[in-house]
């Protein structure tokens, strides 16, 4: 009896740990199986990301820019729709600007697909946000390549009105595509 109770103060002494306010044995110290020596606490460490200082500028600037594409977008539909409608007839307003608003578009997705596709590249091991930012970068591509066709549609847009329907198709059907992936990157639909 007196080597029972010696056992038992020992391995409350030695499997309690230094807590001292519990009586008796840690249930997990003295766990048998085959997860006996795993610990239940150990987690996986997530690989260190590190962006550099160029990302964050390339960003703000990706940033600063995308603030224009919904009123360029819009000045551009008006002006188009003005010559679309009434053709030669269109506001002189309409007729100077529409070229110009163009080259604003053009200058725009420049800027934007330059920083916005090397930004993609340094993120690329980043997994969180991955598929957003990819779903982005390929809506924002797909648009890209509408706007060319747009471009190389203008021409040929004003003389006839299958050509003019095709060219206004072509440029609308672009700027829903950028305003979809614009609107995707927004912090309530954002998904990281």
């Amino acid at each position: 009896m007196v080597a029972g109770a010696i056992v038992a103060v020992l391995l409350s002494v030695g499997l309690g740990g230094a807590d001292s306010s519990r009586v008796g044995p840690r249930a997990d110290a003295v766990r048998v199986g085959v997860d006996a020596g795993v610990s239940d606490t150990t987690r996986v460490r997530r690989k260190a990301f590190v962006l550099s200082e160029a990302y964050g500028t390339r960003l703000k600037i990706h940033k600063l820019a995308s603030f224009v594409t919904i009123p360029l977008f819009a000045a551009q539909y008006v002006a188009g729709d003005q010559l679309f409608s009434k053709g030669s007839a269109a506001p002189q307003w309409a007729r100077d600007y529409h070229g110009v608003l163009a080259g604003g578009v053009a200058g725009l997705f420049g800027i934007n697909t330059l920083t916005g596709s090397l930004n993609w590249w340094e993120t690329r091991g980043q997994p969180d946000g991955r598929t957003w930012r990819t779903l982005h970068a390929g809506l924002e591509l797909l648009a890209d390549a509408g706007f060319v066709a747009t471009g190389l549609l203008a021409d040929e847009a004003e003389g006839s009105g299958d050509k003019r329907r095709l060219h206004r198709t072509v440029a609308v059907t672009s700027m829903s595509v950028a305003t979809l992936g614009y609107v995707l990157m927004l912090k309530p639909l954002r998904r990281d």
